[in-house]
């Protein structure tokens, strides 16, 4: 993620000088995380390696969460440049509370989770349960000093840690409210879209799209696994599908919300992009997992 970033900051100070460092730098971190849902085929297809099935969907599971400090940081840079420094102590502080409130509420939620009255929390109700689990995290740190993303982010880490077997029980409820929050969020960002428009030139946006899905993204995993033994077409598979998706959405929908300077052209230039990656991946993720099958295979 890291490495991501500075590749796609670069490219967007070069082929964008209207933006200054920390707008080039908030528009890298807002496409930094990846998202399983728009090749949803490659992390569920049994023909691919188990091994690159999980990276995957870990990397986008944790980069979510990961990269919103960054984002964060960045916007408060962007947004207050003149005193930056008391804003991002703050920003600091927010983060560490968050994540306090999220690891002992998530803890908490693990260990008592048998011990309730009446026998604990039933299988039936345990997507339910933690769901509220994730809401509270995020309410009650949104109403102490503390960040309710991260909150919950780190909340869901330590249940699934104080109580391996409570998550199974939340997969199908969570992907059923997953997938209808995911319709919305599209509908929403497409409306924002298409109200925002692009009054920039095509040709810097033009170079800018094939650098991140193309470039950035294959240069920063291919020189993060090069010592890992893995196979070539598994890193070379693993490259190509870091999808850009719900979280960038997101991302950029705080940006556009932000006092920025040029906040409608990082969020333009991030909606382009995603746009762009949701089209590439989504059309070739079935050819991807029978191309890694059948190389695997032979």
């Amino acid at each position: 993620m890291p490495i991501t970033l500075v590749l796609v900051a670069g490219a967007a100070l070069v082929l964008f000088p209207r933006l200054r460092w920390e707008e080039a730098f908030l528009l890298a971190a807002v496409l930094t995380p990846t998202d399983p849902v728009v090749t949803s085929s490659v992390v569920s297809a049994p023909g691919v390696p188990a091994v690159v099935r999980h990276t995957l969907n870990l990397e986008s599971g944790l980069n979510d969460g990961l990269a919103l400090p960054f984002v964060l940081f960045f916007l408060v840079l962007a947004a207050h440049s003149g005193d930056a420094g008391s804003e991002a102590a703050t920003l600091l502080a927010e983060a560490g509370v968050g994540a306090v409130i999220g690891a002992g509420l998530g803890y908490l939620a693990g260990v008592t989770h048998r011990r309730v009255p009446g026998g604990g929390i039933t299988h039936r109700y345990e997507g339910i349960w933690a769901v509220a689990l994730g809401l509270s995290a995020f309410g009650l740190a949104e109403v102490s000093f503390g960040n309710g993303l991260i909150a919950a982010f780190v909340a869901g880490i330590a249940l699934g840690i104080s109580r391996h077997e409570a998550p199974l029980g939340f997969v199908d409820l969570s992907e059923s409210v997953s997938s209808v929050f995911q319709v919305l969020t599209f509908f929403v960002f497409g409306a924002l879209i298409v109200a925002t428009g692009y009054d920039g030139s095509i040709w810097p946006l033009a170079g800018f799209i094939p650098f991140v899905l193309l470039v950035a993204r294959p240069a920063a995993l291919l020189l993060s696994l090069a010592r890992s033994g893995l196979p070539r077409a598994q890193k070379l598979f693993m490259a190509w599908f870091g999808p850009k998706g719900v979280a960038s959405m997101l991302f950029a929908l705080f940006v556009l919300k932000s006092e920025a300077p040029d906040r409608s052209v990082v969020f333009d230039v991030a909606a382009f992009v995603i746009l762009a990656s949701i089209a590439a991946h989504g059309l070739t993720d079935t050819v991807g997992a029978r191309w890694i099958e059948r190389r695997m295979r032979d």
